[in-house]
């Protein structure tokens, strides 16, 4: 349970800070801070694309897969209801305009889902770099420059959490952002196979 907690706790802080400031800056910050919190417990996902990329690297068990995607889940519909109950209003990822509805946004959800989890593969998982002390830093940075560079054209999630429980609350509360979800399933899981799957072909030693 330990585990499932800290993925929990990990994604409520990622999505309050999200919803919170929009900052990429603030949003790297605090998913670097939450790796180094998390790392030693749960690995520190924090993502369903992660978790979906250590599930085919044999990281993790399938039940343990699941539990992680459902805590990450409800951990960002609790930073959801936090933020609204903050500020009366709620938030949810969406494509820039011009971009709603085309593969551009989506390309994007699976371009740097691809390069998040590639870095964490290779930092987090792999034998020439285990034990070290930079992992943290290299996938906050790595989300950073992602927000920075895709944000406004996809609105940025990188993690079906951080689209799916902002979503489910604000269409609760009446909002109408439930269109463009499946932008932000499809595009992080995507990325997240192809990572996995390169990786294991690159690191055939790995398996």
């Amino acid at each position: 349970m330990k585990n499932y907690l800290t993925e929990l706790i990990g994604t409520f802080f990622l999505v309050l800070v999200i919803g919170l400031t929009g900052n990429p800056i603030a949003i790297g910050c605090i998913l670097m801070t939450m790796v180094y919190m998390g790392g030693h417990i749960s690995g520190a996902h924090y993502n369903p694309a992660v978790t979906l990329a250590l599930l085919i690297r044999k990281k993790i068990e399938a039940k343990d897969a699941a539990m992680y995607m459902i805590f990450q889940i409800v951990g960002a519909t609790l930073a959801a209801v936090v933020f609204y109950l903050i500020y009366g209003k709620t938030f949810a990822p969406a494509p820039a305009a011009g971009f709603h509805y085309n593969l551009k946004p989506l390309m994007i959800e699976m371009l740097f889902t691809f390069a998040l989890t590639s870095v964490v593969l290779n930092v987090a998982t792999h034998s020439k770099t285990a034990g070290n002390s930079f992992y943290g830093l290299a996938i906050g940075f790595t989300v950073l420059a992602a927000a920075f560079a895709g944000g406004p054209i996809s609105g940025g999630a990188y993690n079906p959490a951080v689209a799916i429980g902002p979503i489910l609350i604000d269409t609760i509360m009446g909002g109408n952002s439930m269109a463009p979800i499946w932008i932000y399933i499809v595009g992080p899981f995507t990325g997240s196979v192809v990572a996995a799957l390169l990786f294991k072909n690159i690191n055939p030693q790995e398996a």
